[in-house]
């Protein structure tokens, strides 16, 4: 069986050269340098989608084509300087495709590329996972929250347990 990530292939991992011990496909290899982080295709793609607005605009563009004044009137809180941001960051991935209108006064126009079709369904495939998985996060988040917060008091700098022993040294918020 072909590793996580692999491309399909027997034996390939995400980071070539760098297999399992008994000859299999390493989904991660330890240990993890910065060299691997960097190297790694997933990480941007991780790092692009795991943005704050990266999957709405996505999610918008699924439907239709859109203006850059359409899409600023559309997402509330959005600031124009972040929308752009998105847009250029998305577009440099090759995801978004901006065509300009024949006109200047007309804007450009923003949609979907078929890279960008091609990711979404794993994009709302996670976000279903989410959904379906909320009230055992939930739960999860409620458990540690109650078990850190008998380990130790907060302290100084805002550090559950920092110094003491039984804390976990966890930066709250």
């Amino acid at each position: 069986m072909a590793g996580v990530g692999s491309g399909g292939e027997e034996g390939t991992s995400m980071f070539p050269g760098r297999g399992g011990a008994d000859g299999t496909a390493a989904i991660i290899p330890l240990p993890v340098t910065a060299d691997d982080r960097a190297a790694c295709a997933a990480t941007d793609v991780l790092r692009r989608v795991g943005e704050k607005w990266s999957v709405l605009v996505l999610a918008l563009l699924a439907q239709r084509a859109y203006g850059f004044n359409e899409l600023d009137r559309t997402i509330h809180g959005l600031s124009r300087r972040m929308l752009t941001r998105t847009l250029r960051l998305l577009e440099r991935d090759g995801l978004v495709r901006r065509t300009a209108a024949v006109q200047q006064w007309q804007g450009s126009e923003y949609g979907l590329t078929d890279l960008g079709r091609s990711l979404l369904p794993l994009v709302i495939a996670l976000g279903e996972w989410a959904v379906d998985h909320d009230t055992d996060i939930r739960r999860a988040h409620a458990s540690f929250d109650a078990s850190t917060a008998t380990d130790a008091p907060v302290e100084a700098g805002g550090v559950v347990g920092a110094g003491t022993t039984g804390g976990r040294g966890i930066p709250i918020a």
